[in-house]
């Protein structure tokens, strides 16, 4: 019964630590996204979490800033924002194409630098 009891506990602990070192390699970090409403909003985030190894993606309308926790071992902040740009969405780093610019809706067209 106590070796039951005891390998139980090794188990748990085991697990807590996976978990802990897995949130570890995240890393929360920011940069700009140029858009307009609500629809650029969800095709902004869609395109962030995409990536394999995202775990949230926040971007906000008004101050044009997308949030994102992401894991470090999956991916980068550059290729998050390459898949923005890829979306029509210009980054602080990525332009997009103006030919995928051009084909976004009327209302997510923002002015371009």
């Amino acid at each position: 019964m106590e070796k039951s009891i005891l390998s139980s506990v090794i188990i748990i602990l085991l697990c807590i630590n996976t978990t802990i070192s897995q949130e570890n390699n995240f890393i929360k970090d920011s940069f700009k996204v140029s858009g307009n409403c609500e629809m650029c909003k969800s095709k902004i985030e869609k395109a962030a979490n995409s990536i394999e190894g995202v775990k949230s993606a926040k971007w906000n309308m008004v101050s044009q800033k997308m949030t994102v926790k992401y894991n470090t071992d999956k991916t980068t902040v550059s290729l998050i924002q390459e898949s923005i740009a890829s979306a029509g969405y210009d980054t602080g780093t990525y332009k997009a194409k103006d030919e995928t610019y051009n084909n976004l809706h009327h209302c997510c067209k923002y002015k371009r630098d």
